[in-house]
């Protein structure tokens, strides 16, 4: 798997945190036919006035497949300031879930696949 994170400083746009999030929630529902990915998740460093995304991609996931328009460029006014993509070695999931714990990563392969 790969994880992409992606930030914008909000410092000389006129969108904010607050309307970032008001548009986000109205906008989740086109990511959820995303071939690949796992899961997004929006983030805001109020600190910093910057606005944010977590992505994590599938090893497999089609790379010629549309995605739904970044809406948070088109509000932001411009493409993120800051973008990184990181190959996931491993993963542990809190006590919450319901799987049971591996004893090693062979047991769960597809969290040992190398995007």
């Amino acid at each position: 798997m790969t994880v992409t994170i992606v930030w914008w400083d909000l410092a000389d746009s006129a969108a904010t945190i607050e309307s970032l999030e008001q548009d986000m929630r109205s906008s989740i529902d086109a990511w959820y036919e995303v071939e690949g990915l796992r899961v997004k998740l929006w983030i805001a460093d109020r600190e910093n006035n910057r606005w944010g995304a977590v992505m994590w991609w599938a090893p497999d996931r089609p790379a010629d497949r549309p995605r739904p328009p970044n809406r948070a460029a088109e509000l932001i006014g411009r493409p993120p300031t800051h973008r990184t993509q990181f190959e996931v070695v491993a993963t542990a999931e809190g006590n919450h879930s319901r799987n049971p714990r591996p004893s090693s990563l062979t047991d769960y392969p597809e969290r040992n696949q190398h995007a």
